[in-house]
């Protein structure tokens, strides 16, 4: 999967970039940032994504869907330390069925990578707890783009 990571010369206008500095409590015995931080890393990055787009999870609540996450890929290519200025990417890639997210975790001075990674969520109907097969028309309108559904109706 992160193979398939697009690297679009066109940027996309569903992404979020914010910074962060490595604290002392995210150290691990080595003085490096412990593996499992970059999770919280890519949910930081994420809530700023979706607060872009409208749609975090109160609204998400609120729109009647659960929209956990069912896959996660982590490429770690370098450590980060203690003090560090990083910069986290956020990047929404595919909504049709599934909301997959790519993310990008660098060095905020140099641009150098430390690492990829990649989300797919799926929604679930609150109400029901049934995941459903394609995203609902709250996720389009968020976007600002046609569902399939709307798409059909014109057409």
């Amino acid at each position: 999967m992160l193979k398939s990571m697009r690297k679009s010369k066109v940027p996309s206008r569903w992404f979020a970039e914010t910074e962060l500095k490595v604290q002392f409590f995210d150290l691990d015995p080595m003085q490096i940032v412990w593996h499992g931080n970059y999770v919280k890393y890519l949910e930081i990055v994420r809530c700023a994504l979706l607060d872009k787009i409208g749609y975090n999870y109160e609204q998400m609540k609120a729109s009647g869907y659960a929209w956990p996450v069912i896959d996660m890929q982590l490429r770690y290519v370098a450590a980060a330390s203690f003090g560090q200025q990083l910069k986290l990417r956020a990047e929404i890639v595919e909504w049709e069925n599934r909301l997959v997210i790519h993310y990008l975790i660098s060095d905020a001075a140099s641009g150098k990578r430390l690492t990829r990674a990649s989300t797919t969520q799926v929604a679930v109907d609150i109400q029901n707890g049934e995941m459903c097969f394609v995203s609902p028309a709250i996720l389009f309108e968020k976007l600002g783009i046609e569902s399939q559904e709307e798409h059909y109706v014109k057409n």
